[in-house]
């Protein structure tokens, strides 16, 4: 018996052992194709928010780390620095609007050092399907209307919602949410305004910051 029994479990083992090689072996394999369909969904989303004809480098290669509370939480935000023949043009951020009706909204920013705005992507939100979902553009195109705007200053009150005397559209049945985003866009395009005089100690992504 238990000869048996010990015969049932190096079986076990040895099948335990086969699945776990298995499935090391498979996730082996797939990670690069994995990893390259995230860049190309990520290329696709950088193609939305900022003109191709803005910059000529490799944005996916001037990856940083950077920490502002305007990004709307303490904690590194990526910034993708974009150049023109070398020199330094804008960046594409993602940045954080911690005030949406369901928690904080995750969200894609792109625009040049005098405020002007090129465009803005939502990359994760929670928000009310029917009602704040609307910062989707797949559902509408609310949140193509960042593009072309520019921010003239912190104290620049046409960044609101029309319902607090603003010039974007709020949600018949939803403020928070849209109010959430024109913040954190206007928010945004300000840090961005700030890059240029950060260029010299900027943290590349991956990198420690010593």
């Amino acid at each position: 018996m238990l000869a048996t029994m010990r015969r049932h479990g190096l079986i076990l083992a040895f099948f335990g052992a086969l699945m776990t090689g298995m499935t090391a072996l498979v996730n082996l394999m797939t990670k690069p194709t994995i990893e390259h369909q995230a860049l190309l969904q990520q290329k696709t989303l950088f193609d939305q928010v900022i003109p191709a004809s803005v910059y000529d480098n490799n944005l996916q290669d001037e990856c940083y780390n950077v920490t502002d509370e305007s990004l709307g939480t303490a904690t590194p935000h990526r910034m993708y620095l974009a150049r023109k023949a070398g020199k330094p043009v804008a960046a594409v951020v993602e940045t954080t609007a911690p005030d949406g009706y369901s928690g904080a909204i995750q969200l894609l920013v792109a625009a040049d050092f005098n405020g002007n705005v090129y465009g803005s992507r939502v990359l994760e939100q929670h928000e009310t399907p029917g009602l704040g979902d609307k910062i989707e553009v797949r559902i509408s195109d609310w949140i193509k209307h960042f593009a072309n705007q520019t921010v003239n200053g912190a104290s620049d009150a046409r960044w609101a919602v029309k319902k607090d005397g603003g010039m974007f559209d709020q949600f018949t049945g939803a403020t928070i949410t849209p109010r959430a985003v024109v913040r954190s866009v206007k928010r945004t395009a300000l840090f961005i305004g700030t890059v240029p005089s950060q260029l010299s100690h900027l943290t590349p992504c991956g990198a420690r910051d010593e």
